[in-house]
């Protein structure tokens, strides 16, 4: 390889990785449940119910549940990005579990 080659190689920076980190980073952010997002609907008691149930029955049918007052709201986000998908909850029904825990605190 001659010189003008391998400065040519080192001149053009490898960007994959940064766009790939940064895709991910995005993601992580939009499967979020929209922390301080919270409106009148997601405070009512028939709101917070289903959430209730929800939790109740598809999170209890694989293990037993968490105290919700055991993790902060943030710890809940984590927890839930991980677990929601294992209970194939819908992005209506995550956001309602998420409310009802937050809640309860």
């Amino acid at each position: 390889m001659n010189k003008h080659n391998q400065f040519k190689n080192e001149a053009i920076p490898n960007y994959n990785f940064l766009v790939a980190a940064l895709g991910i980073i995005g993601f992580m952010f939009s499967c979020s449940p929209k922390i301080g997002e919270a409106s009148t609907k997601n405070n009512s008691t028939e709101y917070l119910s289903q959430g209730k149930t929800i939790y109740d029955n598809s999170c209890g049918k694989c293990h037993d549940l968490p105290n919700p007052k055991e993790y902060s709201a943030q710890s809940w986000v984590g927890i839930m990005n991980s677990m929601a998908p294992k209970a194939k909850l819908n992005e209506s029904q995550h956001q309602m579990v998420y409310d009802y825990i937050v809640s309860v605190k």
